[in-house]
């Protein structure tokens, strides 16, 4: 019978294996998208995580401008920016971001604020790819389709 190791193994960023996942956004809740789309990018999800290393996989997301918000918060949640003037604050509500040119910026802020700053979070958000509609680049990659919505009731919105 062979003895439990009892060493942590930290990975190095050569012996990472990065796999594709393909997540369909419609239909679905934007927080609980973001937190399980931030785990896969960190690669939280593997059992050879290491904190220091870029070890998470890349995610594809189409459909990204068909994102729903539970609630009132398509209308009452505000996005605040500054533009480094005085005075210059800027704000924004979810439905007018959906209805714009980038639609899908509202899933890449919720993303990008749950993977940690600096030069490790900027190459992990580099793995994140969204998509407003259906169509993607990436079929050379053949990436597994991520069913998110039926891994819980709460993460697809009621219509």
């Amino acid at each position: 019978m062979k003895a439990l190791s009892k060493m942590t193994r930290s990975i190095k960023p050569a012996e990472v294996e990065k796999k594709w996942h393909i997540i369909d956004a419609d239909g679905l809740v934007v927080g609980r998208l973001a937190a399980i789309v931030a785990n896969i990018l960190r690669g939280k999800h593997k059992p050879s995580f290491t904190p220091h290393v870029d070890c998470g996989d890349h995610v594809i997301v189409i459909n990204a401008d068909k994102v729903r918000f539970t609630g009132k918060k398509m209308t009452d949640k505000v996005y605040y920016k500054h533009t480094g003037h005085v005075g210059g604050i800027k704000e924004t509500t979810p439905a007018k971001v959906l209805e714009g040119r980038f639609p899908e910026r509202v899933l890449e802020k919720a993303v990008q604020r749950m993977i940690p700053r600096g030069p490790l979070g900027r190459d992990q958000m580099r793995a994140l790819h969204l998509y407003a509609g259906t169509e993607h680049p990436h079929a050379g990659q053949q990436p597994e389709t991520l069913d998110v919505a039926s891994m819980n009731r709460k993460n697809k919105a009621p219509q």
